[in-house]
């Protein structure tokens, strides 16, 4: 059964989604002008009612002894997906279960294997328990963000990351949609460069501005709002791309 959000519960899961470790009753409390209690106490009718699930680590297995990460894209029958969901999290390196409703990959399963033939067993396991693997890959990254419709303001989209594409080479190209207070919003490409505004690796490729594509010029002018196609060598980490955020 579904719960009525009022703004100081939407403000909650906000602020928890984007740092939920740093995060602090008073600080919640300052932003939406209630008490600490009030959101202490709001925090927990959130998780009784089951809405705030948990709170987890996220980790870069990669960095942990060069472990690798692996997604397995699987088909489980419709009557036993919530029972098959549940018997896979038992499986040694299994962090992840996400159940679908569609008919076919309807359970998407994250694992952790310290080389391939780790990864290996745990596809003979999934095998075993009937599940038929359609599709797995490898997981370079993962990037989150906390729901924007809940955030402070109007909920407009600040500057996110949409799309992340990783070349040859460890270049990247990124999509990001530029907010409202931007630094570069109503700046030309020339005078954003001349004002030293973007990053020297960083080389703006393309700009989606309702139905039309535009080719970055000089005299260019960055809006809000646009999906701006940014090329990297180097690869593309947040910081780099804060030029396009509040």
């Amino acid at each position: 059964m579904s719960r009525r959000l009022d703004e100081i519960d939407k403000r909650i899961l906000y602020e928890l989604a984007k740092d939920a470790r740093k995060i602090s009753a008073p600080q919640v409390a300052e932003e939406v002008d209630v008490s600490a209690a009030t959101i202490r106490n709001r925090i927990q009718q959130l998780e009784e009612a089951g809405i705030i699930r948990g709170y987890h680590a996220d980790i870069d297995f990669e960095r942990c002894e060069g472990r690798m990460t692996d997604l397995f894209v699987c088909d489980a029958p419709i009557g036993d997906r919530d029972d098959l969901a549940r018997q896979v999290l038992t499986i040694p390196g299994v962090v992840n279960v996400r159940e679908l409703r569609t008919g076919r990959g309807n359970l998407q399963i994250k694992a952790v294997g310290e080389d391939m033939s780790d990864l290996t067993r745990i596809a003979q396991q999934l095998n075993k328990m009937g599940l038929e693997i359609e599709d797995e890959d490898l997981v370079q990254r993962e990037y989150f963000a906390p729901y924007q419709p809940f955030g402070p303001g109007d909920g407009a989209q600040r500057g996110v990351m949409t799309d992340v594409v990783n070349l040859a080479g460890g270049a990247t190209v990124v999509e990001v949609t530029v907010s409202e207070g931007a630094q570069i919003v109503n700046e030309t490409l020339r005078g954003a460069n001349e004002k030293d505004l973007l990053d020297d690796q960083l080389l703006i490729i393309a700009i989606e501005r309702e139905d039309q594509i535009i080719t970055p010029k000089g005299n260019t002018e960055i809006r809000a709002g646009d999906l701006v196609s940014v090329f990297s060598r180097e690869g593309v980490s947040s910081g780099t791309l804060d030029i396009f955020s509040e």
